[in-house]
């Protein structure tokens, strides 16, 4: 039964950072939630392992080790993860939040793609799963819930809870970890998973995507694991007519039942993809197949009843080939003994025919009634009827739910004209349906009209604009800062998109904050460093002195250079960096009388000094007669040197 409203974390501070807001989704070993990083002000994803799992040290090993394979992987097809750690009973990852849905959300809403969407999908999962398979590890449970499409159509792989290095793969507790439907056989026979584990799975993925249906279907994890093991993985053209035959190909590739004949890693496999994508014309490429669909799906979908055996990991035992051969064979049945107390021979007396009437007819009393309880417990017995549900919250709708003995499944997310946002749109079944007694609902939630204007938060406060913003169903997006005359500092400058235009809801907003009017930066340098606080402080400016000092021609003690220079812009309270300088330094001087003038001031150009030429009075020489500073005394770096020559 759904537990959202007694949810203990909902509305707390974790780890006195994490302001965890809302419940996004529940998965084998942990739960997601919306947070807000209250340090660094921005929302994000927490996954909380769950705390039955936390005692267990494996689990906790997997989790922690899924944030540090992530850490390694700057990749931005890679869901970033960008902390990790633990609060008594809760183990957590910080993760990027990806405003969207997940490619299960759109194979079940819109059904088969075409091949041009599902090869632009497949291509950024496999160079996000390119990138781990050369930093040496391996997903193991790639699946649509796996890759989250972002609001801006940014695709990215998330979930590296089962992630491993490539050198330790082998799985010898004789149990799988996985996801059935996508699980290689390789894995479920020998519980192996390398680079081409992800391979097989992204194939079934591609197969999924072309057709809207998964290659395997079955009624239980077993016949699902027998068809990996024993079938090949049909032509996608079989299901979708007119396919290229190139995407047969592809799809064939992938899901070889011999991993030897797949490619290698994820990588290989997108060289093959893209080859595949040249081959095809831009009518295959957007060929809408039959099974796509506009509308909402169906709640007997094609794979319906499938996601109820195989939508989430799973640790199954691990089943071999001649175990699963066995399922259909004729079995013996052994005939009952016979009761120890025999009932009397015919013809024992005049007793026996009425006893026998008397138990004749009880027996057929309780039939009838046995009959008609059953027939009523079939029919109405074990049946209740869904609660009006329509225009709750959706807060209300679970605890309805929750107090008919009902579970929630799912919830969607629609754009509605005439149902506010957060409010139950639909649900299925639907309200006043008959179920089963401790069946399952699924909730379409409204997000509100699906076109929202921007507010107009100009001369607003940051902290408030982005209050304005959420509550006009936008998300506030990344924070910048810019000079401004007429917006005081602190305060909204503008936002892009700019005020009044239509966004979805959920969309992102950037804001500009001013930064007030500019200030140019005084020239402080050959001030003492007092005087250059001083001139610095009356412009709104404070001053910091580097450690070290450095030669410069300023006097030692003096200000050398600073950072930023003279006339940069700076905003009133902006720090200035100042070194100090050592004073020159001093350099020998090279000897040059008795050479020509241009040799002379090349040499000691080189050296370091400045160089004035004096010709003697009617001097015709170009030769140097004598120079300021003897050749073999030091002079100051920088400092003038006056060379003269011959005169009469």
């Amino acid at each position: 039964m759904d537990t959202t409203l007694q949810d203990p974390l909902v509305g707390q501070l974790l780890d006195g950072r994490y302001r965890v807001d809302a419940r996004i989704a529940v998965g084998g070993m942990a739960t997601v939630y919306r947070a807000m990083d209250t340090r660094l002000d921005r929302v994000l994803a927490l996954k909380v392992m769950h705390p039955a799992l936390a005692t267990d040290a494996s689990f906790v090993e997997r989790f922690i080790r899924e944030a540090k394979s992530v850490a390694l992987l700057a990749h931005p097809n890679v869901v970033a993860v960008f902390d990790q750690g633990a609060q008594g009973q809760y183990v957590y990852l910080a993760m990027e939040y990806v405003a969207g849905c997940t490619l299960r959300d759109v194979l079940s809403e819109r059904g088969a793609l075409q091949p041009r969407a599902a090869l632009d999908v497949l291509e950024s999962v496999l160079a996000a799963l390119g990138a781990a398979h050369r930093a040496g590890f391996v997903h193991r449970d790639m699946k649509p819930e796996n890759v989250l499409i972002g609001d801006d159509g940014r695709v990215k792989v998330a979930d590296f809870g089962l992630v491993r290095a490539v050198d330790s793969v082998t799985n010898t507790t004789g149990t799988i970890l996985g996801t059935v439907s996508y699980l290689a056989p390789e894995q479920i026979e020998h519980g192996t998973a390398d680079t081409r584990a992800d391979v097989y799975a992204c194939g079934v993925v591609l197969y999924e995507m072309l057709t809207g249906d998964k290659p395997r279907d079955g009624d239980s994890p077993a016949q699902i694991i027998y068809q990996h093991l024993n079938e090949d993985v049909a032509p996608p053209s079989a299901a979708v007519p007119g396919l290229a035959p190139e995407l047969d190909e592809l799809v064939a590739s992938a899901t070889a039942r011999d991993p030897e004949v797949r490619p290698f890693d994820a990588v290989a496999l997108l060289a093959a993809t893209r080859r595949a994508r040249a081959a095809l014309t831009d009518e295959q490429l957007d060929a809408i197949p039959p099974q796509a669909r506009t509308g909402a799906r169906d709640s007997a979908g094609a794979d319906g009843d499938t996601e109820k055996t195989d939508a989430r990991t799973t640790v199954l035992p691990r089943v071999l080939p001649n175990e699963l051969g066995t399922a259909h064979h004729t079995s013996r049945l052994e005939t009952p003994p016979p009761p120890e107390h025999p009932l009397p021979p015919r013809g024992t007396g005049l007793r026996g025919g009425p006893r026998r009437g008397v138990i004749a007819a009880v027996l057929a009393v309780l039939l009838v009634l046995g009959v008609g309880g059953g027939v009523w417990y079939i029919n109405s017995g074990q049946f209740t009827k869904v609660p009006s549900l329509l225009g709750q919250t959706e807060k209300t709708a679970r605890q309805r739910l929750s107090d008919s003995g009902l579970d929630v499944k799912g919830v969607d997310r629609a754009y509605s004209d005439t149902v506010d946002r957060g409010k139950v749109i639909s649900s299925d079944p639907k309200s006043g349906a008959r179920i089963r007694d401790n069946g399952s609902v699924k909730l379409v939630v409204s997000r509100g009209p699906e076109i929202v204007e921007v507010p107009d938060v100009e001369g607003v406060g940051l902290a408030d604009a982005k209050r304005q913003l959420t509550k006009a169903g936008l998300l506030p997006g990344m924070v910048t800062k810019e000079f401004d005359d007429d917006v005081p500092a602190g305060e909204v400058v503008r936002t892009d998109p700019e005020a009044g235009t239509e966004r979805h809801p959920d969309s992102a907003v950037a804001i500009v904050v001013s930064k007030g009017s500019p200030i140019d930066v005084p020239d402080v340098t050959g001030l003492s460093v007092e005087d250059a606080t001083d001139a610095l402080a009356d412009e709104g400016l404070k001053a910091e002195v580097a450690p070290g000092r450095v030669h410069s021609p300023e006097d030692k003690g003096d200000i050398a250079r600073q950072s930023p220079a003279e006339g940069t812009e700076a905003a009133e309270g902006d720090t200035v960096t100042l070194t100090v300088s050592d004073g020159p330094r001093m350099i020998e001087v090279p000897d040059v009388v008795g050479k020509d003038v241009d040799d002379a001031r090349d040499e000691l150009e080189a050296a370091g000094f400045e160089v004035k030429v004096d010709r003697g009075f009617l001097s015709f020489s170009d030769k140097i007669a004598g120079q300021s500073v003897h050749g073999g005394d030091t002079a100051p770096e920088g400092s003038t040197i006056t060379i003269k020559t011959k005169g009469l």
